[in-house]
């Protein structure tokens, strides 16, 4: 797909972040776009944004949670019917949320909250818009994975299981459509999205989505949370309860604002990639540098020396220069 002139796309995540980027980006290079997303007024950012940069493509907006099936399957409908189309050529899993870092610690509806948007809102999108990708003279599915979706830590010490078995679930499952499109679908491509630091809001809608912002946590939740922050070797101990959710919401605004890579490159670089017809899309200079460790060392990559220690590396201690 050389060009997205008058095509059709779908973005999930819309509202913010590298969805918000892909669907400026697409609305630029003339291509009709319906997002979804849980948070309406991010979506309103974005469409009002799209439509000052190409008032001419239609440009639709649906609240749609990702991991609920019968959400999605309206999210659909609705989709070709204000597109007027029985047909989509692009489709952009790329929703998300963080969260239930323990199987065994973690609260099991958050776990499972988190598993369900990351691998069920890929799953049943895809699901509900193959037969309009089917339909389309050409198509491509984009999934976003993770460098967790090869790599399931955030360091030694730190728990990531919801969300990267989450993730490994869409890397596989995109792998394996690669045959299985060829076989029978051949005018359709896929490609699996693995991003390492993007400067995004996940950190924040995350909050949102499982009602854990750090402005509202209570005091017991807030020490719990310290609790398992010093369990993973974070200097935090002498640090009031105020001074360590001031802490986790300057860590929220930091994660964002000093990314090694900006949501808008990230957009571009996955833009790019489905020209080229790329089927695996590493986004940012650490995602490529901890590819190459994990696969020239995979037995050594959960030890605790794996990774070098140094101040600004991403999987450091995200307190590591607190006082």
């Amino acid at each position: 797909m050389k060009s997205f002139e008058n095509k059709i796309a779908v973005v999930t995540g819309g509202g913010t972040g590298m969805g918000r980027e892909l669907v400026l980006q697409l609305a630029k290079a003339n291509c009709n776009v319906s997002m979804c997303d849980v948070i309406e007024e991010n979506m309103d950012q974005t469409l009002e944004l799209a439509a000052s940069i190409n008032p001419n493509v239609k440009i639709t907006k649906h609240l749609c949670d990702v991991s609920i099936k019968e959400q999605v399957e309206e999210f659909r409908d609705n989709v070709l019917k204000e597109q007027q189309s029985d047909s989509i050529n692009l489709l952009f899993n790329n929703a998300g949320i963080g969260g239930g870092q323990s199987f065994i610690k973690s609260d099991i509806e958050e776990w499972e909250k988190v598993f369900a948007v990351c691998w069920y809102g890929v799953y049943f999108c895809s699901r509900a818009f193959m037969e309009a990708l089917i339909k389309s003279d050409e198509g491509h599915l984009i999934n976003t994975s993770s460098v967790n979706g090869f790599w399931a830590s955030l360091g030694d010490g730190v728990p990531h299981t919801s969300y990267s078995a989450a993730k490994f679930a869409v890397k596989g499952f995109s792998e394996a459509l690669l045959n299985d499109f060829k076989v029978n679908a051949p005018h359709l491509n896929v490609s699996v999205v693995m991003p390492g630091h993007i400067g995004t809001d996940i950190s924040q809608n995350t909050g949102i989505i499982l009602g854990k912002r750090p402005e509202e946590m209570q005091d017991e939740e807030l020490q719990e949370m310290k609790e398992n922050w010093i369990k993973a070797g974070a200097p935090v101990h002498n640090l009031t309860l105020e001074v360590f959710k001031d802490a986790l919401i300057q860590r929220q605004d930091d994660f964002k604002n000093n990314a090694i890579t900006s949501a808008e490159d990230a957009a571009t670089v996955i833009l790019d990639g489905v020209k080229e017809n790329k089927w695996r899309i590493l986004i940012g200079p650490d995602a490529a540098a901890l590819d190459r460790r994990v696969r020239d060392n995979p037995e050594k990559a959960y030890d605790g020396d794996f990774l070098p220690k140094r101040d600004d590396n991403h999987f450091t201690n995200p307190f590591s220069e607190k006082k």
